[in-house]
């Protein structure tokens, strides 16, 4: 029986590049065109049957990419959005905490568990990356799907569906255009969270 697995994939880069872009819609910089090609390589060799995508345009965008080079159609998911930061979007750290300072202070004494202002919470955006992922542990058997999406969506699911370690997962979905393949064990849809 062919081996499971899903390939995690990070969007290419935008203009938002270091800063706070959750549920910021940009269109991805010419450097993110540049990084599509390299995507397109390093998947091509992994026999992807299915391609699902987060909606916002840098992660569908670079789902389509992939999509036509292998010749597989995308499947648009808001489930792998990643956490919307409220007030924050579009802000680095710096304007944050100059404008912020209170709620930045809360924020990093309290990560993950302290949200934005006016961002989403935390359990919120698990709640929904679970709803996205645990159907696929079973719906998957036997193929390669491919899930575009956001390095938060990405961590998250790599150390709670897969047993990466926080340091490992970080790591290596650093770069944009990242790709990490996580295998499916026969037993994952038993034991859903």
């Amino acid at each position: 029986m062919k081996m499971s697995a899903i390939v995690f994939i990070r969007h290419a880069e935008t203009d938002m590049a270091g800063r706070f872009c959750g549920r910021a819609d940009p269109e991805m910089n010419m450097t993110g065109e540049r990084q599509l090609a390299g995507v397109v390589e390093a998947i091509a060799p992994l026999g992807i049957q299915r391609i699902l995508s987060s909606d916002l345009r840098r992660a569908s965008r670079t789902a389509a990419a992939i999509a036509q080079h292998i010749g597989v159609n995308v499947e648009l998911q808001p489930g792998f959005r990643e956490i919307h930061f409220g007030l924050w979007e579009g802000l680095s750290w710096q304007e944050i905490e100059h404008q912020f300072p209170q709620e930045a202070g809360r924020w990093l004494r309290s990560f993950p568990w302290q949200n934005a202002p006016e961002g989403e919470a935390y359990t919120a955006f698990t709640a929904r990356i679970d709803a996205a992922i645990a159907p696929l542990l079973c719906e998957t058997v036997g193929l390669t799907t491919a899930v575009v999406t956001h390095r938060g969506v990405m961590c998250y699911a790599l150390r709670t569906f897969f047993g990466f370690p926080e340091a490992e997962a970080w790591t290596t979905t650093a770069p944009y255009g990242a790709v990490v393949t996580a295998a499916i064990r026969p037993c994952d849809c038993e034991v859903l969270p």
